[in-house]
């Protein structure tokens, strides 16, 4: 099987912007080709907006080094949504994984996936499990686990986002299909799941971890305020007005997302976070 998925082709879509740090891109983008037991033959990066020099010479080095690596200049930074369809606009292959510029990918993560995709024709998105750090990859402070089954998936996305966006891996054409990347202030990712599950598309979650996510000590504290609450209240609606959840179930994520983003001090909401939302997955199947 081994043999079989190596001849498989795939690309990596990964944006930059001006407050990345270039010694963390650069660990980003070995960890996805150097470090990887099957590599990508195409790597797609976005500079989303004017850059620091340092990360402009670091990005020039590794197009020297690294000839799979593809670069694209936006004038202004347009923010994730724009450069993630950006980078999956030039991508060339059916199959597409989505990785950060500051995270670090284990390295058997690609040849799971496509080994669950070899073996399931009828998956459009494979994810999996992240460990979040803060500092040194050892030094783990969060584990977002996600549902395994597509069934799962779908009755966990009536509540939260049920794929880790920096671990996926997924057919472009099925996300074609449905509008590609569109831009929701902090939703996009969930958005593009919702519309995927509404066409019938399949997902599946790998129940190891795939990537490890940097975080900073306030990560968790920032997930709140007005705009970011009013931002998931009107998703929440675009859910009941589709069907995926009911009037029940749309009251109760909407005060639950009322409490801890707007009403919880900033420490004590990093608190639930850390108690509640970054638990391991027990599936129902």
């Amino acid at each position: 099987m081994i043999e079989d998925i190596r001849r498989i082709q795939f690309s990596v879509c990964m944006s930059v912007y001006k407050n990345d740090n270039a010694d963390d891109f650069k660990r980003a983008l070995n960890s996805i080709y150097e470090e990887q037991t099957i590599k990508p033959n195409e790597i797609i990066l976005i500079v989303d907006g004017p850059i620091s020099d340092t990360l402009n010479r670091t990005i020039v080095e590794l197009q020297g080094t690294l000839p799979i690596l593809k670069v694209k200049f936006l004038e202004c930074n347009m923010g994730h949504a724009v450069a993630r369809q950006a980078s999956l606009d030039l991508a060339e292959n059916d199959l597409v994984a989505v990785m950060d510029s500051d995270d670090i990918a284990v390295p058997t993560r690609f040849e799971k996936q496509l080994r669950v995709f070899a073996e399931n024709d009828n998956i459009s998105v494979v994810g999996g499990l992240i460990n979040e750090f803060i500092d040194s990859p050892d030094n783990v402070v969060g584990i977002r686990a996600c549902p395994e089954n597509d069934q799962d998936i779908k009755d966990y996305m009536k509540v939260r986002c049920p794929m880790n966006l920096v671990t996926v891996m997924f057919k472009k054409e099925d996300i074609e299909q449905v509008g590609g990347y569109q831009d929701w202030y902090c939703e996009e990712d969930y958005f593009l799941w919702a519309r995927l599950a509404l066409a019938g598309y399949k997902f599946y979650n790998i129940q190891e971890n795939l990537v490890n996510v940097r975080v900073g000590n306030g990560m968790y504290s920032r997930r709140g305020g007005i705009k970011y609450f009013q931002s998931e209240a009107r998703f929440q609606k675009y859910l009941l007005d589709n069907g995926i959840i009911n009037l029940s179930t749309y009251c109760l994520n909407v005060i639950k997302r009322l409490i801890v983003q707007v009403l919880l001090p900033n420490s004590i909401r990093g608190w639930v976070f850390r108690k509640f939302a970054r638990v391991k997955f027990k599936s129902n199947s």
